[in-house]
């Protein structure tokens, strides 16, 4: 693990994007790892679904929901459904090569990005 600084810096950066975009996790978190940390792409996912464990968005999700921005039943929905799905998607990203899992993430990056660039409101 090395120096502490380097990680919790990681943490502020992902907490500012996650507060300010809804994103951190996929975004920030997952190639900071690789590129800099250099973590296996099964690593940098599996540590960024545990930074997710405990209530790291909480804040800023009340911040959201004061000001009238949370639908609380959909966010609910939501969450029991990321409970299953989050079980499948790590059994079968955690049962293919790192490479595949690599190019599956790029593309879904890359194809997300286009869309939001070129076809967004």
């Amino acid at each position: 693990m090395g120096n502490i600084l380097p990680y919790l810096i990681l943490g502020v950066v992902a907490g500012i994007s996650g507060g300010l975009l809804g994103i951190g996790g996929g975004m920030i978190m997952i190639p900071a790892l690789i590129f800099i940390f250099k973590f296996t792409q099964q690593q940098a996912q599996g540590t960024s679904l545990a930074v997710m464990i405990p209530p790291i968005g909480l804040l800023a999700a009340y911040t959201y929901y004061q000001k009238g921005l949370v639908d609380v039943k959909v966010a609910a929905l939501i969450c029991a459904g990321f409970v299953v799905g989050g079980w499948l998607g790590g059994k079968f990203a955690t049962s293919i090569s790192n490479a595949a899992l690599q190019k599956i993430f790029g593309i879904f990056l890359l194809t997300i990005g286009t869309k939001l660039i070129f076809f967004g409101k």
